[in-house]
């Protein structure tokens, strides 16, 4: 796979950017593979979910946000699976875990 990295800038039909992610070209030169940061954001620009991926896979601290910008979901991916214990809250603020 080639470093180089380019930004994708996906928007909603209404303009506003809904996806922003780093990604490199596959070594055969047929497609795109996320690499690094990737960001969803809702239309009014909060962010949905972030995290990173590398080699096309979620890897690492990812979490999801209430339109609000509250944290919905916070966990760790390893080699594109979740890992590990997972916390959640309800659009209400309470938290929860769920174990892997």
């Amino acid at each position: 796979m080639t470093t180089e990295l380019n930004i994708a800038e996906i928007p909603y039909e209404t303009g506003e950017i809904h996806f922003r992610y780093s990604r490199v070209m596959a070594t055969d030169g047929t497609h795109w593979i996320r690499h690094g940061l990737f960001r969803e954001y809702h239309s009014n620009g909060q962010v949905i979910a972030e995290g990173h991926y590398v080699d096309g896979k979620e890897e690492g601290l990812w979490r999801t946000f209430y339109p609000d910008g509250r944290m919905a979901s916070e966990g760790h991916y390893q080699d594109g699976r979740e890992a590990g214990d997972w916390r959640y809250w309800n659009a209400d603020g309470a938290a929860h875990q769920s174990a892997a």
